[in-house]
């Protein structure tokens, strides 16, 4: 494994920005049950029984099951306090709980799981109670709106009865903290806002967690996002400022921004170099800045922003565009055909022109025309080598692709003036060949892009069409995928592991507040 680079004294300073986790007692509103059907979200759907109040009016014998719904997304502890009947429990009880973000994970056999990524990750588990009555705790953090209980073994002499359950919910976010809208925004709005809040809220942890269901961990490219709604919503900035001194404390070979860390058993960072984000740090610093006016920091992590823009540029080929082959990786979006060249070359130059103003207002002079030198000769070598004036698009890799992607971020690197951006992405839409969006997480950037323009219409009527969709389809938190035209699409290869509590997704509060209201 290659050496890291470790400052303890960075991530000594994040330790102290811990912050105490707010704390509430959720008890199921409904007895539910998970139906089939072809016409709802992802082919299931909840059909109420009856109040969960009569919970603990049903005996439960061997081979019994009941499914609870929390009427909202939790992030907690399950606590299930049993009682048994008829006799003592001779043996000990054993039951399986089932806990999903969405029906389709209490409707479908994990056991046919077929996904990529860990089965570890689906959220169930058996557990073994010796002695009854009693209460039971579980250890495992939980992400989850629907439980289910299935008895697997009790013995002939007894049966058990459910006597209390709830979940103790954890975040760092006070909802009490979030400023109100004014007075005239439409109801569709306010309930995007709202699941959109709720969203950051559940991924507000010790750190900003992309998803907590998975990966349960801080990515950066999450956390620039969330960091931006948090400064219109809960404005806990100690956490912002806590997540950049861990990336910069704990630093892969030759100081890389990892794209993610762990906190457990102590912090440190994963193996994964992502380009595109670890350039992210300096707009993540640039904009925690912004929000703050905390020079102290901006001084102080100046160093790794310098570091990225330097190991950034060594990556450029001898025309001065981002080489493409198969020594590197660019996230940008899901999409297996989509080639990243055009679009890293984009938030390289969006990236520097943040690094520029840092050191613009750290008054550094000489960094400042450093930078900016590199930012016109990328501006020109872009223009030069990946415009294709008589296709009216940015072109990609070996087979010059045109991608959504590609357009996009160039409109947001600010390569053209405004209207030529907005003729851009005019072609765009009417272009049925260009490779297409797949997440949240890049219709985010579309939003921003059509803003940059100046197309508010259009970028309203995206948010209400795409997180408007999800409202529709069910969702109480946003998402981490949704495709309108395929709502089982997975990159994991099961829909099953998706996470429905995603970071990423949370954004449209930060244009509804910023701009819309």
């Amino acid at each position: 494994m290659n050496e890291k680079v470790i400052n303890t004294a960075w991530l000594e300073m994040a330790q102290g920005l811990m912050s105490e986790l707010c704390q509430q007692k959720v008890y199921p509103e409904h007895i539910v049950s998970a139906v089939p059907d072809a016409a709802a979200f992802q082919g299931w759907r909840i059909e109420s029984l009856g109040p969960a109040e009569h919970l603990s009016d049903q005996v439960l014998c061997k081979g019994d099951s009941v499914m609870l719904d929390f009427g909202e997304h939790l992030v907690g502890y399950l606590t299930l306090s049993l009682l048994n009947e008829r006799s003592n429990a001779d043996a000990p009880l054993r039951l399986k709980l089932t806990f999903g973000e969405m029906p389709c994970e209490v409707g479908e056999d994990f056991a046919e799981y077929s996904g990529w990524l860990s089965r570890s990750w689906l959220q169930d588990e058996i557990v073994n109670v010796d002695v009854l009555p009693g209460t039971l705790t579980l250890d495992r953090r939980y992400a989850f709106r629907y439980l289910k209980i299935e008895v697997v073994e009790t013995s002939i002499r007894y049966d058990i009865r459910i006597n209390d359950i709830y979940c103790m919910t954890v975040t760092s976010a006070d909802i009490g903290a979030v400023p109100q809208l004014p007075e005239g925004i439409d109801t569709e709005l306010l309930e995007i806002d709202r699941v959109s809040v709720k969203t950051l809220r559940d991924c507000m942890q010790m750190v900003f967690e992309d998803g907590p269901k998975r990966d349960r961990r801080l990515w950066i490219g999450d956390l620039r996002l969330q960091a931006l709604v948090n400064y219109e919503t809960f404005g806990c900035n100690d956490l912002v400022k806590r997540c950049l001194y861990l990336f910069a404390g704990t630093r892969l070979e030759g100081g890389q921004v990892g794209a993610c860390l762990y906190e457990q058993p102590e912090p440190y960072v994963d193996d994964i170099y992502l380009y595109d984000y670890a350039l992210f740090f300096i707009a993540t610093l640039w904009d925690y800045f912004e929000a703050t006016k905390d020079r102290e920091t901006l001084e102080e992590l100046w160093p790794v922003v310098r570091e990225q823009i330097d190991i950034a540029l060594s990556r450029l080929d001898e025309r001065g565009i981002v080489r493409d082959d198969d020594t590197w990786y660019c996230f940008l979006d899901w999409h297996e055909e989509l080639n990243k060249q055009a679009g890293a070359q984009a938030v390289l130059i969006y990236s520097m022109k943040r690094g520029k103003r840092i050191a613009k207002e750290l008054g550094l002079p000489e960094y400042e025309e450093w930078i900016n030198a590199h930012i016109k000769e990328a501006e020109q070598t872009a223009l030069t080598y990946l415009w294709d004036g008589e296709k009216g698009f940015f072109v990609s890799g070996e087979k010059r692709q045109i991608s959504w992607v590609s357009q996009v971020w160039m409109v947001l690197a600010e390569i053209m003036d405004a209207p030529a951006a907005r003729q851009l992405l005019d072609r765009l839409t009417g272009n049925g060949e260009a490779i297409g969006m797949t997440t949240p997480y890049m219709v985010h950037h579309y939003v921003d892009a059509l803003l940059m323009c100046g197309e508010e219409e259009k970028a309203l009527e995206q948010i209400r069409r795409y997180w408007g969709g999800m409202l529709k389809d069910g969702a109480d938190t946003f998402w981490e995928l949704y495709d309108p035209d395929d709502k089982t699409y997975s990159p994991y290869g099961s829909n099953l592991i998706n996470s429905y509590c995603h970071a990423w997704s949370c954004t449209p509060s930060y244009f509804i507040r910023r701009i819309f209201s």
